[in-house]
């Protein structure tokens, strides 16, 4: 059984970093895709970024490029998350997922299996 448990949100002034967690438990073997999501209030699920656990090979979306960085630890199977230069707008909660991996990083949340619980990020101005 897949489980992933995410942590490392809370209340950050416009500007300012966090870096959250994500560890997984369950999975077997490489085949899979982990990404992060968020979901600000009365919005849909927007990608992040995702990669692929076989080679690392990473896409990002376009609205935290160049702020985000995405990291893993292999023997720990959790995955980091770096937010720097965090802005009002990026206030949301926070999702990582599993997605089968076919070869290709996917960006819509519907392709992802597993689903954290997720994580607040509060941006104040």
């Amino acid at each position: 059984q897949v489980q992933l448990v995410e942590s490392g949100g809370g209340l950050v002034q416009a500007g300012g970093s966090l870096r959250l967690s994500c560890a997984a438990s369950g999975l077997s073997g490489s085949n899979y895709l982990m990404g992060w999501f968020r979901q600000a209030s009365g919005k849909e699920r927007e990608f992040l970024v995702a990669f692929r656990w076989t080679n690392f090979r990473k896409d990002y979306g376009e609205s935290v490029r160049g702020r985000f960085t995405i990291s893993r630890d292999v023997a720990k199977k959790t995955v980091y998350l770096q937010m720097n230069s965090l802005r009002t707008e990026d206030t949301a909660v926070y999702y990582c997922a599993v997605a089968d991996d076919r070869g290709w990083i996917v960006r819509d949340p519907h392709e992802y299996h597993y689903w954290g619980q997720g994580t607040q990020v509060t941006v104040s101005s």
